[in-house]
């Protein structure tokens, strides 16, 4: 079994990168390299998360056979004997064998770091940028990026000078090598405490209110009201850059040199203005002749920028949208369902996606009732609990994982109780489950944050390339800091526990601290306390509050603003539902139409040829007039049929408009 697990994990973590990124990003309209270089990020450091736990069960046993050979012992068969104490190093299920670890976490770290400080900056600015060629696009990136790689450059090279100018200092290799891994370890851990201060209470606090309906139908009915005035505002805003888009391509003819960029334009439009707009071939003047400003090819690049993310952004809300109607449409369903006496689940309006006929055998809508009105509350109450109980050991563990003796960490009293008996799955499993809540907290705040338009994660295929490339600079920056704070948490990080043994692999690859003895002994221990008054802040909504101050609407349930949001939702959602069960309707009426005048249709048809038959030994000219009168017939009956399928759309009705004047009826329709 040795190196099995490591394989396995390896596998599993892949694929498990793999559906999250086609769950955000689209597979189909984003470049590869966008894809590969955020699907390369995500999955380095979800496998850190994974194989942490392994090296820690593979540690804790090279101890073990470290503490026998130090001592007199005699071996027994695939463990060995430990002869004052008489207890057995048993070889884990899931051990590495030597020297596997050091080489791998030497990959996973310092290819992480290249992607997040180097490649992935560089990416975002490749992929927002509006040049029309591959040397354009690298140009503009490079540009923007100088700055940024600049400032870099800068801080580091003015330290080597002081170092080699101080006589004080005699740095090897290893040691700036330290030094810059301790430096991106201090930015990535000062982000990291910020995000858990958020995630530690919100998580717990999201399934808790996920068990009241009133208060997810009234959060609905805001993000309607807020995703409205987004929608309309994207809409507003794609109308004018089309509109810009319209004049250039009149502008610039078919003989210009920059209308190849035009024409690189026109194709990220949407397909109703590529018609509507289309290419201006009547015109065959040339260009040079006439005495109009033309834009420049910088210009047109700016625009092109333009088009991109106002397309992508208009298409995000427009899914945003649908889906938000699904949702509010389903819990309202839940509220009017909650009451029925049949005890099965009835919706309002049929699923429009086809559904897999496995989980239509089994959940049935029986079952769904109980799931959604009896049991779906209680579970998320009782996960609730759970989470919140791990956040108080997360918050009691970080203010007191510096004390060794006694040891008031709880995950290190976990960790070493296991310890004492050898239980190597209990110790990876409580590895596991610690680390594993840990990276919930801060990826899901990764996930849930919104920087205005310029970095969001939208599900259903909705996230844009800069969004992609940014959550995965975020992951490689927090994930080395996590991994740390989680061996602090369990003393198996040396420098906490202040002993003199074998350390973890992949505190090794870190170097030692000790180079830095104001952030080892300082900034990594005691900043994390600062997690207490995060999670009270996050706790009371100060961050919520403060933002609605600011003029970003929150849900918040004492506030105007929300009230009136949440009205205004609710009357969007209103009318939606309105106009679907008109669609519906409609549908259903022409299906009716169509049935009912079909039929008849054969009936004359059959009725014609019987009547053809029998009038054979006739004249021909008898025969000819007797088809015609059918012929008309048929004709009068398909001309009714069509006009009855043209008004077949039903009114909604309304008592308050209804009117003696038919003119004014009319207009109002």
């Amino acid at each position: 079994m040795s190196g099995a697990a490591l394989g396995l994990e390896i596998v599993f973590v892949f694929f498990l990168a793999l559906f999250l990124l086609h769950r955000y990003g689209d597979f189909k309209k984003q470049h590869r390299l966008v894809i590969i270089a955020t699907l390369l990020a995500w999955y380095l450091c979800f496998l850190i998360v994974f194989i942490l736990p392994l090296d820690v069960s593979t540690t804790i046993y090279n101890r073990c056979k470290l503490a026998v050979n130090s001592s007199p012992a005699e071996g027994n068969g695939s463990y060995v004997t430990l002869a004052p104490s008489k207890q057995k190093c048993f070889k884990p299920w899931s051990y590495i064998p030597d020297g596997i670890m050091p080489i791998f976490w030497r990959v996973v770290y310092w290819t992480s770091q290249f992607l997040t400080w180097i490649l992935l900056p560089f990416m975002q600015s490749y992929a927002r940028s509006g040049g029309f060629s591959i040397t354009g696009k690298i140009k503009t990136a490079l540009i923007e990026n100088a700055i940024y790689y600049g400032t870099y450059l800068l801080i580091f090279g003015a330290f080597l000078i002081y170092v080699a100018v101080n006589p004080k200092f005699n740095l090897q290799w290893n040691q700036l090598q330290t030094i810059g891994i301790a430096a991106a370890n201090t930015w990535g851990l000062f982000l990291l405490v910020l995000l858990l201060g958020y995630g530690l209470v919100e998580i717990p606090r999201s399934h808790w209110n996920g068990a009241k309906r009133g208060y997810l139908l009234m959060k609905t009915y805001f993000k309607a009201a807020k995703l409205m005035t987004e929608k309309a505002d994207a809409e507003e805003n794609l109308e004018d850059i089309m509109e810009e888009v319209r004049k250039v391509s009149e502008s610039i003819k078919y003989n210009h040199p920059l209308r190849k960029c035009v024409d690189t334009i026109l194709k990220k439009c949407p397909t109703e203005y590529q018609e509507r707009m289309g290419r201006n071939m009547d015109d065959y003047e040339d260009f040079d002749e006439r005495q109009n400003s033309y834009p420049s090819e910088k210009s047109l690049a700016k625009l092109h920028k333009q088009v991109i993310y106002s397309v992508q952004r208009h298409r995000r809300t427009q899914v945003q949208w649908q889906i938000l109607l699904e949702q509010a449409f389903y819990l309202e369903d839940v509220a009017k369902n909650e009451s029925s006496a049949t005890r099965q689940f009835v919706h309002t309006f049929h699923s429009q996606e086809p559904e897999n006929k496995i989980i239509q055998y089994f959940y049935t809508p029986t079952v769904e009732w109980y799931w959604e009105c009896l049991l779906r509350p209680w579970f998320y109450r009782v996960l609730a609990v759970v989470l919140a109980t791990f956040s108080v050991i997360v918050v009691w563990s970080e203010c007191t994982f510096f004390s060794t003796k006694p040891v008031l960490s709880l995950f290190a009293v976990f960790i070493q109780l296991a310890e004492k008996t050898y239980n190597y799955i209990y110790i990876e499993m409580a590895c596991f489950l610690t680390i594993f809540f840990l990276s919930i907290c801060v990826y899901s705040t990764v996930f849930r944050i919104r920087v205005f338009n310029y970095y969001y994660l939208a599900s259903h295929h909705q996230t844009d390339a800069y969004s992609l490339l940014f959550s995965g600079m975020l992951f490689c920056r927090l994930t080395p800091p996590l991994c740390l704070n989680f061996l602090g948490l369990t003393h198996m990080d040396a420098t906490i526990s202040h002993k003199n043994t074998q350390p973890t692999a992949y505190t090794s690859i870190m170097g030692s601290m000790r180079v830095l003895s104001f952030i080892a002994d300082g900034f990594y221990i005691y900043y994390p306390m600062l997690v207490v008054i995060l999670c009270i802040a996050t706790y009371f909504s100060l961050g919520t509050r403060c933002l609605n101050l600011l003029g970003f609407q929150q849900f918040m349930g004492d506030s105007e603003m929300t009230s009136d949001l949440i009205d205004e939702g609710k009357e969007l959602i209103r009318r939606e539902k309105r106009k679907r069960q008109r669609q519906e309707e409609g549908e259903n009426r022409r299906r009716e139409w169509k049935e009912r005048y079909g039929n008849r249709d054969d009936s004359t048809r059959s009725r014609a040829v019987h009547t053809d038959q029998k009038e054979s030994s006739f004249s021909e000219t008898n025969t000819n007039r007797s088809l015609s009168k059918y012929t008309r017939s048929n004709g009068r009956t398909e001309r009714d049929r069509i006009e009855l399928l043209q008004d077949a759309e039903p009114l909604d009705f309304n008592a308050d408009s209804v009117n003696d004047d038919p003119l004014e009826s009319d207009s109002g329709r």
